[in-house]
């Protein structure tokens, strides 16, 4: 090879952060995480302990009263779910790539695990009481989504749902409609002196509105739009394991983490769902 012909290849020293969507469906403001306690391996079951209500009647003066026992109204969760990552990374691609390889794999990995939570508290939508879910709605300007948003809000009141810790989350195409309402984007307009003032999009409705690429696509362009109070849906995780070792058959260090997790919708009352297509 003729040396005027050799051209060195160049390994930059800042590795290239992997794209990564908005998690908000297993965040604290969709979620309680109040009962994590103690999960040591798939299969372990959190207790969720609750009462029924004491039945209320009429007195008159001179009735003999009676005592009643309370219903026990506990809910299981069961740790069912589980995710892993696996990873080795080459002594000589540790060398030619100069930067924090491992480092930055390591927080690949993490943001997978999460991505997968994320979807799967997503899914649980479909528990939601049959009066909460609003049937699929043609979603094509600012004041329509404002307004789905709206209808959200009174089947939560409808269904007592706690007023506080409500939120809302839509697709982003969704929230593009909403930037055209001024009730959504204006504070002057909403009545309010807060507006889109911070990375959550705004208030609809004493309900704080984010977004997220995870809304489920049912079908077509139809997406489901989720609100509610975040004592509605229960996660519980664990990074159960996470081991680092060097490998016997090659020159490279590996490291392998095992999550576990269990979701529940405990309050299926306490979210609301809106069927929402573009066209």
């Amino acid at each position: 090879m003729s040396i005027l012909r050799f051209r060195p290849e160049i390994w930059s020293a800042v590795l290239l952060e992997a794209t990564r969507t908005a998690l908000v469906f297993s965040s604290d403001l969709v979620c309680n995480h109040d009962y994590e306690g103690d999960i040591t391996e798939m299969g372990d079951v959190v207790h969720i302990s609750s009462i029924g209500d004491p039945t209320v009647s009429a007195y008159a003066k001179g009735d003999t009263i009676t005592y009643e026992d309370l219903p026990d109204a506990g809910q299981t969760m069961p740790i069912d779910q589980a995710q892993k990552f696996a990873f080795k990374v080459d002594d000589i691609d540790k060398r030619q790539a100069r930067g924090s390889v491992m480092s930055e794999a390591m927080q690949r990995a993490a943001y997978r695990l999460a991505k997968a939570n994320d979807a799967y508290v997503a899914g649980l939508y479909t528990g939601v009481n049959a009066a909460n879910a609003i049937a699929t709605t043609s979603i094509t300007t600012g004041d329509l989504a404002y307004t789905g948003l709206l209808n959200l809000g009174i089947k939560l009141d409808e269904a007592d749902a706690p007023e506080d810790g409500r939120y809302a989350v839509v697709p982003p195409w969704y929230y593009g409609l909403l930037l055209n309402n001024d009730k959504f984007v204006r504070a002057d307009a909403s009545g309010t002196t807060d507006g889109l003032r911070n990375g959550r999009v705004g208030m609809v409705d004493n309900m704080t509105v984010v977004k997220s690429n995870q809304c489920v696509n049912v079908t077509g362009d139809d997406y489901i739009v989720q609100a509610g109070s975040n004592r509605a849906i229960s996660f519980a995780f664990q990074i159960n394991e996470t081991e680092a070792l060097r490998l016997q058959t090659t020159f490279a260090d590996a490291v392998r983490g095992l999550q576990l997790y269990g979701v529940k919708l405990v309050r299926p009352d306490g979210i609301a769902t809106l069927t929402a297509s573009k066209t």
